[in-house]
């Protein structure tokens, strides 16, 4: 009995004992599953972090990469300057300066202040026929052109242009232009081609056809109208897209078709107007308006008496060109339209004793011209020009009226004109041209052929003025 429950009594502590050895083996049991997932949260923290700093390491390797390549740039660009600094300095150094300055004359070099000189020859053939007379041909040296050009100063510019005939040699122009005298204005002075239009001021071996168109001739006299005196040239202001020119003239009234009877020799008056404009990039327009006025005193009355009285001869002019050049193939290709219109007034004293009169005649011309090569231009002009009717135009004391008026009834003169041109160096060119003209009261029908030989020898080539 004391045995038994000696036993029992220390069995008991074992039974209490066992519950807390169990609590503890479950325990044991789930401490590995929580340090499993407690790794793996420690792993993924770390790959984290180790990408952030994989990153960050990638970062600072670009931005040196980048600075290292700036660097080796610059570094390129400063061993260049040194180079260069490093080259300059030797040339420097090896230039050697003279033991002692010598002088020597400059008399050579005075030949660039000499002008500059070129020769255009001007030589025509000619077949003519008409209903009068048979068919008769004729050799022509028309003009060997003395031509003359230099700056004498910065400012100034000298022209000159001799004409030297088989009949004898004068002065075509000789000029002075200063520029820019004022704001887009230049000053000329001498005797110049007026700017009448705008062929009037072009030489013969700068047109497009053989001569000058007919009515020109006939209101202006063979050789235009050149006169000596002032020329101003106003550059205005542009007008939207167009660009405008205005040139004024006073010229001494010396033309003897225009001014024959200006005994007292008052000047004449003249002003032309230039508008220009680009329609497109192959393509421009070109319009002005001319003017000129002037003053006859002196009038021969049949009879074998002479009067004064103070009459003015009005001459106004039209011109419109026009002209297609592709900008790729300029060189070999472009269409060309030029036309220009003249109508004359001039007041007088009839030569027939019947008091003051008026004369009105008038004319145009136009011409279409097209390059169908680099070195062949064709092309074809058309004339008019109709003289006034003067029952007194044939008096003796009256001969220049003709051709401004003529005894006939409704009289006109017109005239067409085929042309090719053979460019076969800038300074050598040949042109054939045939004339057919016909009318009324002034000529009779007449076919002329022309065959003509330009050539330019000097710098100037065949400048039209």
């Amino acid at each position: 009995m004391p045995r038994t429950f000696i036993i029992l009594i220390l069995s008991v502590p074992m039974l209490l004992a066992n519950p807390a050895t169990a609590q503890d083996e479950q325990s044991d049991t789930e401490q590995p599953d929580a340090k499993i997932l407690e790794l793996q949260r420690q792993i993924v923290d770390m790959q984290k972090k180790h990408d952030d700093e994989i990153n960050a390491l990638r970062q600072q390797m670009d931005g040196l990469a980048a600075q290292a390549s700036s660097k080796r740039t610059k570094d390129k660009l400063t061993a260049l300057r040194e180079l260069a600094k490093t080259e300059a300095a030797q040339e420097v150094g090896t230039e050697e300066e003279p033991e002692e300055t010598t002088f020597r004359s400059g008399s050579l070099g005075l030949q660039a202040l000499n002008p500059e000189i070129s020769v255009t020859g001007d030589f025509l053939f000619s077949s003519r026929q008409d209903t009068t007379s048979d068919q008769s041909s004729d050799f022509e040296f028309r003009t060997l052109g003395i031509h003359l050009e230099s700056w004498l100063d910065p400012s100034t510019r000298f022209k000159a242009a001799i004409p030297v005939t088989e009949s004898g040699s004068e002065l075509g122009e000789g000029y002075m232009t200063l520029y820019n005298v004022a704001d887009d204005l230049n000053l000329t002075f001498g005797k110049f081609r007026q700017q009448f239009g705008v062929v009037n001021r072009w030489h013969r071996h700068g047109l497009d056809q053989v001569d000058f168109p007919l009515a020109l001739r006939q209101i202006f006299g063979s050789g235009g109208l050149n006169q000596a005196g002032l020329s101003l040239d106003w550059l205005m202001p542009p007008v939207g897209v167009a660009s405008q020119q205005l040139t004024f003239q006073v010229t001494d009234g010396s033309n003897s078709r225009l001014f024959g009877d200006n005994a007292r020799n008052r000047p004449s008056l003249l002003a032309h107007y230039k508008n220009y404009r680009d329609l497109s990039q192959d393509t421009y327009l070109e319009c002005g308006l001319s003017g000129l006025v002037g003053w006859n005193d002196e009038w021969d009355i049949q009879g074998g008496t002479r009067q004064n009285s103070s009459e003015m001869t009005t001459v106004l002019g039209a011109d419109l060109s026009v002209l297609w050049e592709p900008a790729e193939r300029m060189r070999y290709r472009n269409v060309e339209w030029r036309s220009e219109a003249y109508w004359l007034n001039k007041e007088l004293l009839a030569p027939d004793g019947s008091g003051s009169d008026t004369i009105d005649a008038w004319g145009l011309y136009s011409y279409l011209q097209t390059k169908i090569s680099r070195t062949i231009d064709i092309g074809i002009r058309g004339d008019f020009y109709a003289p006034d009717t003067k029952g007194y135009a044939n008096l003796s004391s009256s001969l220049s009226l003709s051709p401004l008026a003529v005894t006939g009834d409704d009289p006109h003169l017109w005239q067409i004109g085929p042309y090719i041109t053979w460019w076969q160096s800038p300074f050598v060119k040949f042109r054939a041209e045939y004339d057919y003209s016909d009318g009324k009261g002034i000529s009779n029908p007449e076919h002329v052929i022309w065959l003509q030989a330009i050539f330019a020898a000097g710098p100037h080539k065949h400048e039209r003025y």
